[in-house]
């Protein structure tokens, strides 16, 4: 088991008084039996209304809304953490999904169909063009193996690039420059996956880099896929590995611009600019 502390700091500064909307913050790590939260605090100011829900997904969402103007908005969270995710390579697949191709039950067919709806038919020729770079249709395959070596093929042939602007980028734009951040090769990964038949959603969340633990970092992004027998695996495409201890999963989407660690709207006139840090370390 490791103990990690999250420390989450956001600062919208406002050239004059403006007027908050409600602001919907996903800051909160999902809980389950590899995950267990030991304390969390949330600290809003100007001080607000909060209220807290869990979505369709199961992610717990605050909602703040807010009485008075200000000219600075700042929400602080921090949260320690037990992770128990120390053997992810330690599940069973059902006997029927352990070699790619496979077919869902119908069962889980029904459930499963939000997530496995294709892009564009554009964009699923280029990938599946793509796919055969590192994978052939006539190949039979381990399933985990596949999902591997699709996680392995965009962290070896493409750079990683941190990005300020909001949003993420097209699994076209990813595949044309060779270029993207962790939330833009996520989507090229859950596209991809879903372009192969299999189930795949969006993760939000943090990653504790050694290396960079003292250092300001950012939120992370990753995959998940649907493997019958072993549950939602997620898949890092940004370092090329299955998710493990050192990742922590806040929220989950079948969009990717469904869950933004904050969204809101604010009313008032004057610039506007926007200071995020997070940190991540264990404790």
């Amino acid at each position: 088991m490791q103990r990690y502390k999250i420390i989450h700091r956001t600062y919208y500064n406002y050239a004059q008084q403006v007027t908050l909307g409600a602001h919907y913050m996903r800051l909160r790590p999902r809980e389950d039996h590899e995950l267990r939260i030991e304390s969390f605090t949330l600290k809003v100011s100007p001080t607000a209304n909060l209220l807290w829900h869990r979505d369709i997904e199961g992610n717990s969402v605050g909602i703040a809304t807010f009485a008075l103007p200000t000219s600075q908005l700042a929400i602080e969270s921090e949260v320690i953490i037990q992770q128990h995710n120390e053997a992810p390579l330690d599940f069973i697949v059902a006997s029927y999904a352990i070699a790619y191709p496979f077919v869902y039950q119908a069962d889980d067919e029904i459930l499963l169909s939000p997530y496995k709806v294709l892009p564009k038919l554009e964009t699923c020729q280029i990938i599946n063009k793509w796919v055969a770079n590192f994978w052939q249709a006539n190949e039979t395959i381990q399933t985990y193996s596949l999902l591997q070596r699709l996680a392995s093929y965009i962290y070896q042939t493409m750079a990683y690039q941190m990005r300020e602007e909001p949003g993420v980028q097209t699994a076209q734009k990813t595949l044309a420059c060779s270029t993207g951040s962790c939330r833009d090769f996520a989507l090229l990964f859950m596209q991809a996956a879903r372009c192969l038949g299999l189930a795949s959603r969006f993760v939000s969340g943090y990653l504790y880099a050694p290396l960079m633990s003292d250092e300001v970092g950012t939120t992370h992004a990753w995959a998940e896929v649907y493997l019958p027998g072993a549950g939602w695996k997620g898949f890092d495409p940004t370092i090329g590995k299955i998710v493990g201890s050192d990742h922590i999963a806040v929220a989950v989407a079948r969009l990717p611009e469904s869950v933004p660690p904050i969204s809101g709207l604010f009313s008032g006139t004057g610039d506007s600019s926007l200071d995020v840090g997070v940190w991540v370390s264990p404790c």
